[in-house]
C-alpha cells in the first residue's frame, strides 16, 4: 500500500511545483496594457534643417530601407517613419494618429503615391517624415 501513496505524493509535489512555477513566471515582465486614447499629441512636422544633426545622420543612413525611428533630446521627442526607396518622387507622408495612452505613444502614418497623371521626377526618392512633439517618457509605437 506504500507503493500506491508514494506516486500520489511525487504527483502532488510535482503538480505544486508546476503551480508555483506557472505562477512565478506569469508575475515576470508583466505589465497592463491600457490602449484607451488619452489625449492627440500636438507635434511639429520638420525640415530637414530643423531635425537634429545626430539624427538627421541616422536617418540618412538607413533612408533605403522602411524603417521607424526615435530620437530624444532634454525636452523633446523626435518620431521618424520612412518608407525606404521608390523608383520615383511625388509621393507624400500622411499622418493618421498621433496620441498617448497609460503606456505609450501611438503614432501612424501612411505612405501616398503620385496620382495618375501626375508629372513626376524619373530619379528614385525616399520619402521620409519627422516630427516634433513633448518627451512623455513613453515608447512609442
Amino acid at each position: 500500500m506504500k507503493k500506491q501513496f508514494f506516486p500520489k505524493k511525487r504527483w502532488m509535489i510535482w503538480m505544486l511545483a508546476v503551480v508555483w512555477l506557472t505562477r512565478f513566471a506569469a508575475g515576470c515582465g508583466v505589465e497592463k496594457t491600457d490602449n484607451r486614447k488619452l489625449e492627440d499629441l500636438s507635434y511639429t512636422i520638420l525640415e530637414d534643417k530643423e531635425v537634429p544633426q545626430e539624427f538627421l545622420a541616422i536617418i540618412e543612413e538607413r533612408k533605403e530601407q522602411i524603417f521607424k525611428l526615435t530620437y530624444l533630446d532634454e525636452e523633446n521627442l523626435y518620431i521618424a517613419v520612412g518608407y525606404g526607396v521608390q523608383q520615383t518622387g511625388g509621393y507624400s507622408i500622411s499622418i493618421n494618429e498621433c496620441y498617448h495612452t497609460q503606456n505609450a505613444i501611438y503614432f501612424d502614418t501612411t505612405l501616398i503615391g503620385p496620382s495618375k497623371g501626375e508629372q513626376v521626377n524619373e530619379a528614385k526618392s525616399y520619402p521620409y517624415l519627422v516630427i516634433k512633439t513633448k518627451n512623455l517618457e513613453k515608447n512609442v509605437v
